[in-house]
């Protein structure tokens, strides 16, 4: 314990001396932005970034802190290195998982970061507890339970926002088909229709067909476009509207009909699971009275018994 506390006290000093240093002597501004534009050759040639945005617009930055440069880069890589042993899936699966959830602006590097960081909270938060509460036997069993909660947390958010947005996916897809069928059956082609429904509306599915057209713009050919979308979804009913609209750019077969069947397919499903989440509700309504008013009644009933069995007043 006294060992534990001169570490902890020499740490507490050397960050200090190190904090006082920066102050007195300021950094000098970072030479990356003025080497930056004699590296562009070299860079390519290894496979890299030639970085041009960087050198079109340079700017240069001071330096961070001292404390920053001597325990940053370590406490990053230990930090990655934990996070991909908590969130063992591979980057692009990762990605693609994020993606699903309307995240795609994080990357995955961000979400084990913060992957890391809400399991250490839950962790120390249970130390905390458990040292003030209990032993420290229990205490460490009661970090590690909260170490396993934060990580489980941050992947059940990450479910949680794939369902919701599969959810708006069913809920806008019904009226996506209808006016895609609308515009196909007016003369426009599978494209052309998309590029209308996506200059004029907004939601998770134009968003995706956006993606496509965005492809599309890239150099991929059309039923590559869509069959990568129809990959990339976790919504099944989308994946079929992006395969029947990559077999349309493939053959030619009659877009408007089958995107109306979809529809109504579409929404023949919904309407069934309303009347499965309507069930279940009215199932939950008779808890309460179940679980309250049946023992109040049991009570009134068996109040009188003794007095009638054995004739007590």
């Amino acid at each position: 314990m006294i060992g534990g506390l001169a570490i902890l006290a020499a740490l507490t000093i050397g960050l200090a001396c190190a904090a006082f240093a920066s102050l007195v002597v300021r950094p000098l501004p970072r030479l990356a932005a003025r080497v930056r534009p004699y590296t562009i050759v070299t860079r390519a040639r290894l496979g890299h970034s030639a970085d041009v945005l960087a050198v079109a617009s340079p700017t240069v930055t001071p330096s961070s802190s001292i404390v920053g440069r001597l325990f940053g880069p370590p406490l990053v890589a230990l930090v990655q290195q934990v996070g991909r042993r908590i969130e063992s899936r591979g980057d692009d699966q990762l990605r693609r998982k994020l993606r699903q959830g309307g995240l795609d602006a994080m990357s995955p590097e961000a979400f084990r970061t913060g992957q890391v960081t809400r399991a250490a909270l839950f962790g120390g938060v249970a130390l905390v507890v458990g040292l003030v509460v209990a032993t420290p036997a229990v205490a460490f069993v009661m970090a590690l339970v909260g170490l396993v909660a934060g990580g489980l947390r941050s992947r059940g958010r990450l479910e949680q926002a794939i369902e919701a947005r599969n959810e708006r996916i069913r809920l806008e897809l019904y009226t996506v088909n209808q006016l895609l069928a609308l515009h196909v059956r007016t003369g426009a082609g599978p494209v052309q229709a998309v590029q209308r429904l996506v200059d004029r509306g907004h939601g998770a599915v134009i968003e995706d067909l956006g993606d496509v057209l965005q492809s599309i713009r890239n150099g991929a050919s059309e039923p590559e476009a869509f069959h990568h979308a129809a990959d990339a979804t976790a919504e099944p009913a989308a994946a079929r509207t992006y395969k029947l609209f990559a077999t349309g750019a493939e053959r030619g077969v009659d877009l408007a009909g089958a995107l109306l069947d979809l529809s109504r397919d579409i929404r023949d499903s919904r309407r069934d699971e309303l009347r499965k989440t309507a069930t279940k509700r009215r199932a939950a309504m008779l808890v309460p009275t179940i679980a309250i008013l049946a023992p109040t009644m049991l009570l009134f009933i068996a109040a009188p018994i003794p007095s009638i069995v054995f004739g007590f007043h």
